[in-house]
């Protein structure tokens, strides 16, 4: 069994891959072979206690996926996983219930993750259900409570009685987020959280997650195609292109200083905040559309989209990420050129 001699880091991924293989269709019967889909194709990233680790891409890019394998709602082809010590790669029916209430997911819509028939206080039960807690109606009714007031809902006991619809957007997410705090977790995955509530109200669930972070010594694999509330929110973060990692580092010095040109385009496609408005959405400086995962260019994947492109690029072997100081970490041949 692998293990984590690092006690500061709580989740360490080792070249993690998810490869599907389409189910068989009318090409496969002809002779054709299926092409596989390298949906997460080998990475590596530590998450340390207490941090907050955000994974950012493109729709296509992988990351979902990743918060997939990390939550172990699917299973990985290949790589290694190791939580707090223990190698949770592939484990147990009993040690995965024991690995999901040590870590929770936020979801992208907090409605759709909620029975519409369901008031506030059974949502929030739920879990305390499924994962067999004990203790009395009274006793969970004092947790219930305490996990409301934990994500800034007051007063807590009005909006037990409460259905879901009759909540606001941010309103929903945050009992989304007491729902996964009430069995007591180690890690979130907050998968775009913030995605689908109001442009005005983002920044204050974001302010409330970092506060329960702080508060509780939590730990966040924050999954957003939005380098802007990354930004505000991450310590550290990570780019991801068609499965790999591009770049990686300190969250400032990502935004700052990027060296990879996919990095760098993100940055550049930001809106900037002008005398209190907002320009237009400028247009990403590489053209084309992210390639299919189950047609990886060869050479580095980039070069398909990248404006300092060269035949090397193309020909030689695709570049693994390298450490400049820092903990910063990019994939790219031409970082000094560009």
């Amino acid at each position: 069994m692998s293990e984590n001699k690092n006690p500061e880091v709580l989740l360490k991924v080792e070249n993690l891959k998810k490869h599907f293989t389409p189910h068989m269709g009318l090409a496969a019967s002809l002779g054709k072979a299926r092409k596989v889909v390298k949906a997460v194709d080998g990475i590596s990233f530590d998450i340390k206690k207490g941090e907050i680790f955000a994974l950012i891409g493109e729709s296509g890019s992988g990351k979902t996926t990743t918060g997939k394998l990390v939550m172990k709602l699917i299973e990985p082809t290949s790589g290694t996983m190791i939580f707090d010590g223990e190698d949770v790669t592939s484990i147990a029916k009993k040690q995965l219930e024991a690995y999901r209430r040590k870590v929770q997911m936020i979801f992208q819509d907090p409605y759709a993750s909620m029975n519409p028939r369901f008031k506030i206080r059974d949502v929030l039960e739920e879990p305390l259900s499924i994962h067999r807690i004990e203790g009395d109606r009274a006793r969970h009714d004092e947790m219930i409570v305490k996990a409301l007031e934990e994500v800034k809902i007051t007063p807590p006991e009005e909006f037990m009685t409460r259905f879901p619809h009759m909540l606001s957007g941010g309103q929903r997410q945050r009992v989304a987020t007491a729902r996964t705090l009430i069995l007591n977790p180690k890690m979130l995955v907050a998968d775009e959280p913030v995605s689908m509530i109001d442009l005005s109200t983002r920044a204050e669930i974001l302010h409330m997650m970092k506060d329960v972070q702080r508060d509780l010594g939590l730990t966040y694999l924050y999954i957003t195609h939005d380098l802007s509330t990354a930004r505000y929110f991450a310590d550290r973060i990570a780019v991801m292109y068609l499965g790999r990692i591009v770049e990686m580092g300190p969250a400032d010095m990502i935004i700052d200083k990027p060296l990879h040109p996919y990095t760098k385009a993100l940055i550049d496609a930001v809106p900037e905040p002008e005398s209190g408005k907002v320009d237009v959405i400028k247009e990403l400086p590489i053209s084309g559309e992210i390639p299919s995962p189950a047609n990886i260019p060869a050479g580095c994947r980039f070069h398909t989209r990248c404006p300092y492109a060269t035949d090397e690029c193309k020909t030689l072997p695709e570049p693994e990420l390298e450490d400049i100081g820092g903990g910063h970490m990019h994939a790219c041949r031409r970082w000094k050129e560009i």
